[in-house]
């Protein structure tokens, strides 16, 4: 069975960190480019992050650059972005998605992606 399953999510003070994972079961993650996703309250889904398969490059979304990184361990077949930083404006349900063949840039954006997990809640609030 495919499946993506994210957690890590929570509350967290501003200035705080975070790291979510994103386990594939039922995939070969090396063969995957791997995204992060968030939808705020009343706004569309962005892209924040993604990481090739091919070379493990990795792209970030202009608003997270350096607070943000993402990694996977394929032996795992876990994802996971560590979150730094942390601001309101990063309050938002976080998705992680599978592309066989998705094209990862800055833009990290969603056509292309295959698989999406159901999301996990991040709150950044004091």
């Amino acid at each position: 069975q495919l499946q993506l399953v994210e957690s890590g999510g929570g509350l967290v003070q501003p200035g705080g960190s975070l790291r979510l994972s994103c386990v594939a079961s039922g995939f070969t993650l090396d063969r995957y480019a791997v995204g992060w996703f968030r939808q705020a309250p009343g706004k569309e889904r962005g892209g924040v992050s993604c990481i090739r398969s091919s070379d493990g490059s990795t792209h970030y979304a202009d608003s997270v650059k350096g607070r943000f990184t993402i990694s996977r361990d394929n032996a795992k077949n876990t994802v996971y972005l560590q979150m730094n930083s942390l601001k309101s404006e990063d309050t938002a349900v976080y998705y992680c998605a599978l592309g066989r063949y998705y094209y990862c840039s800055d833009y990290v954006e969603a056509v292309g992606m295959d698989y999406w997990g159901k999301g996990t809640l991040v709150t950044v609030s004091s």
